[in-house]
């Protein structure tokens, strides 16, 4: 969640300042999973989910120590065991908002990237997932201890709304991708996006 993670999604767990990328929730950021190598990336799925009008589920995050540094992220987490990424999408997405009644689609945008959240710093590599969902009532059932602490709520977004944000979000053209995504459909083949590094 949160800066994009688990920790929050922001430029890393939910995305760590922004959207976040998440090993668990609670932002981007988060901590390894297990399986995970010392100095590797943490292996991270995230969803963009849209609902029948077309809105994006942004999860709101902010630094624990920090309630005053916030971000808006996707939902999405690291992996665990032997899930793969696809699996984990569905997995932290109902943890992290309740939302169990999804159609999963292809991956589409990876990214690297690495930020700092809760005293460490998260280095994530990020695969994006579309969804769809006509379930529009979001309530986390599953958040971590982590996730608890640097979450503070969801929130559909119009694309119109999203261009038009002053805030924080992750990944950072966010408001670009998903016009593109609206206007042209998916792409073919994954979109690799450039490293945001925070």
């Amino acid at each position: 969640m949160g800066r994009e993670t688990g920790p929050p999604g922001g430029p890393g767990p939910a995305d760590s300042r922004g959207v976040a990328d998440g090993s668990g929730s609670a932002g981007e950021r988060g901590p390894a999973s297990a399986g995970e190598l010392p100095g590797e990336p943490r292996k991270v799925a995230r969803v963009v989910l849209l609902d029948p009008q077309d809105r994006i589920l942004l999860m709101h995050g902010y630094e624990p120590d920090d309630p005053s540094d916030t971000w808006w992220f996707t939902p999405g987490g690291g992996l665990e065991g032997d899930e793969t990424r696809a699996e984990a999408a569905l997995r932290e997405l109902a943890e992290e908002t309740g939302i169990t009644d999804v159609e999963l689609g292809p991956v589409l945008w990876r990214r690297m990237c690495s930020f700092p959240f809760d005293g460490r710093r998260w280095d994530q590599d990020e695969w994006y997932y579309l969804a769809r969902t006509t379930q529009t009532e979001a309530a986390p059932t599953g958040l971590t201890e982590l996730e608890q602490r640097s979450t503070a709520g969801l929130r559909w977004w119009t694309s119109a709304e999203l261009s038009a944000a002053h805030e924080t979000v992750y990944p950072t053209r966010l408001a670009e991708l998903l016009r593109t995504l609206l206007d042209e459909g998916p792409p073919r083949t994954p979109v690799v996006l450039a490293p945001e590094i925070v």
